[in-house]
């Protein structure tokens, strides 16, 4: 078992409990994350937590398949999906490096609060590139601790190592935007409720080309 998966383990059932920490900007994000969803859409998420925002999204979808790393949180999902009748989602305890799913098959996938949290950010991010049907969406919001907090790349794995935070990345708006048009995708929708905020992006992927 990966430090990442203890640390997530450990603190599930608190985590599960906390309040969203910006109600409206949540609110939002999942308004215009809606604005793209269709009744035929099969739908990934990875780095799902404790399934609020894929069960939130499930009646609006035919079907969701929603992974994280931790095994207690996937328990907390299932056991929330099951109380609320949701049965057109699927939550398994699984790594986004570690899923394997077909080329261009999924019409939307989220990652939301997982980027940062990744080792590499651009393998995730073209792996979902791959997994896209043509024309489909990325949904992300992610933390760019480096436009507000640089020191926290010196900061980050002294807590890892003492068990306090777990892995994280620091990196800027500008760089994830590079990563997603790096691989290919277009920015389709991009707001941040305020500086130092997590970024909400909804990226791209082109259309496919007709043959003449």
């Amino acid at each position: 078992m990966s430090y990442s998966t203890k640390f997530w383990d450990k603190i599930a059932e608190r985590y599960s409990q906390q309040p969203i920490a910006d109600e409206a900007a949540y609110q939002k994000k999942l308004q215009v994350t809606r604005e793209y969803l269709k009744p035929d859409m099969e739908v990934l998420e990875f780095g799902c937590g404790t399934g609020s925002t894929a069960i939130i999204h499930a009646p609006y979808v035919k079907h969701i398949r929603a992974i994280d790393i931790s095994s207690e949180m996937i328990k907390i999902a299932k056991a929330k999906a099951e109380a609320q009748n949701i049965n057109n989602v699927i939550f398994e305890q699984l790594t986004i490096e570690e899923l394997t799913v077909a080329d261009e098959t999924s019409d939307v996938v989220l990652g939301l609060s997982i980027l940062h949290l990744l080792k590499n950010k651009e393998e995730a991010i073209a792996k979902v590139y791959k997994m896209l049907k043509p024309g489909g969406i990325f949904v992300t919001s992610t933390a760019c601790l480096g436009d507000t907090m640089q020191w926290f790349k010196i900061v980050a794995p002294i807590g890892k190592l003492l068990g306090l935070i777990p892995l994280v990345k620091v990196f800027t708006v500008k760089e994830l935007e590079k990563s997603l048009t790096d691989a290919g995708f277009a920015i389709d929708y991009h707001w941040q409720p305020g500086k130092g905020k997590a970024v909400f992006i909804l990226a791209k992927k082109a259309e496919a080309v007709g043959c003449l």
